[in-house]
Parts: C-alpha cells; structure tokens; sequence
C-alpha cells in the first residue's frame, strides 16, 4: 500500500518539477512602424509621408516646392499604378508601402553593415562589432 502512494508521489513531483511555464503571447502581432513620426492626421501628415515615401524620400519632398511635389508625386503614381489604368487601388498602394518599407528597411541594413564593417572587408568579425557597439570599453 505505500508503494503505490510513493510511486504516485514521485510521478506527480517528475511531472511538476518538469513542466516549464508557457510562452506569454501577445494577441496582437506588432509589425515594424512604417514611420518614427507619430500619427496623427487632425495635425499634420508627416507618418502618411514617410509611410507612402519612404523616411528618406520623405526628406526630400520636405525640400521642394508643392509644383516639384505635385510633379514628382504624379510620377510616383506612375509606378504604384501596376496595372497602368490611370488609377491606383487599395492593393496597388498596400504594395507600394510594403515596397517603400522594404527599401528603408534593407537601405538601414546596409547603412549598419557600413557602420560595423571597420576595416572594409566585406565581413563584420566579433570584434569589429563588440567595438561598434559597445566601444572599446569591452
């Protein structure tokens, strides 16, 4: 009779000692922010800007005149009209924000490689990025 409530015991201390607590989840799936800018369209529509243009590209429609930004912008339709029909349809702008994300995204990359690659070679080695990143104070 006590063997049994041993093993029993031991079976229930192997499988609470063993169970590990499940990964907390978020409900929402948070994606990269299309903009460092805050949304707000009552004041002004600089996250839309970076969002459709790209954060760069942004920047220099900041410099132009409206007639340069008009012109430039009716160019840019041009692009995101993927069917050329003369409009532009929520699934042909859904692309080109994902394509302008994209673009920023692997422009920055690039630009970080830049930043950690110190002797040029095409490679970051551990210590060119432990001195990028956190100085020589490692």
């Amino acid at each position: 009779m006590l063997f049994p409530r041993l093993l029993l015991c031991l079976a229930l201390w192997a499988l609470c000692g063993s169970a590990k607590p499940t990964e907390r989840k978020e409900r929402v799936v948070r994606e990269a922010p299309l903009s460092a800018r805050e949304h707000d369209d009552a004041q002004s529509f600089d996250y839309d800007h970076d969002a459709f243009l790209g954060a760069d590209e942004a920047k220099s429609f900041d410099q132009l005149t409206p007639e340069e930004s008009k012109e430039r912008l009716g160019k840019i339709v041009g692009k995101i009209d993927e069917d050329g029909d003369g409009f532009v349809t929520v699934e042909e702008l859904k692309a080109w924000i994902k394509f302008a994300q994209k673009r920023w995204i692997y422009e920055d990359v690039e630009r970080q490689w830049k930043g950690h690659d110190l002797n040029e070679d095409g490679l970051v080695s551990w210590e060119e990025y432990k001195n990028a990143t956190y100085g020589y104070i490692l």
